[in-house]
């Protein structure tokens, strides 16, 4: 950049922000994820999980787990030149989901991710955005030595109306997950032009 132009003599282009939420159960892969994909630090708000919270954190699937979000995540992806994404991960625990409201408002769409062997753990999430009408995709972080199951049978099992798309990804790959929130921009894109459609016909 030469005193903020382009050196081809191009007006700096000036990209778009847009806000996605990254939801889902405890330990499902949420701060994995952001942190995976972000071209920044992650901010990252985790503390260890302690025996005073044991009767409310369940980690049955999850014992590995030793620390847990307590506010949010943030990352940063750009995408293109003119489309940047601001990755902000929702706490897992019923406890902090009265930070939902606040990390939800001017989001775009969402990212509901499920564990296979924890689906029950993303139906709040799932009703959550349905309820607000913001568009979201269901990522299905595919945990190493778990059964894989077809996107269409994680469909019928959470109920999804069939135009929720239904990916299966790696939380730990950067590609994957790059996929996933392409997919989440997509169809944010697609419900918008169809409820400016409905209001003009």
């Amino acid at each position: 950049m030469i005193f903020g132009r382009s050196e081809r003599g191009k007006p700096p282009v000036e990209p778009v922000t847009l806000k996605i939420l990254v939801a889902g159960g405890f330990g499902v892969g949420k701060t994995t994820l952001v942190g995976a994909v972000s071209e920044i630090r992650p901010l990252r708000t985790e503390e260890l999980l302690t025996e005073a919270g044991r009767p409310i954190d369940d980690i049955s699937g999850v014992e590995g787990k030793h620390t847990t979000t307590v506010a949010m995540d943030f990352g940063r992806i750009t995408l293109r030149e003119d489309l940047v994404l601001y990755l902000f991960g929702t706490p897992g625990q019923d406890r902090f989901w009265f930070l939902w409201d606040e990390l939800a408002t001017g989001a775009l769409g969402a990212v509901v991710l499920a564990d296979t062997r924890r689906l029950e753990d993303c139906f709040a999430a799932v009703d959550y955005f349905e309820r607000r009408s913001i568009p979201f995709v269901v990522g299905v972080n595919c945990f190493e030595d778990t059964a894989r199951y077809p996107a269409e049978a994680v469909r019928q099992a959470l109920d999804l109306d069939p135009g929720v798309p239904v990916v299966l990804c790696d939380a730990r790959d950067r590609e994957s997950v790059k996929e996933v929130l392409i997919r989440v921009v997509q169809h944010a894109m697609a419900h918008a032009a169809a409820a400016r459609e409905a209001v003009t016909t």
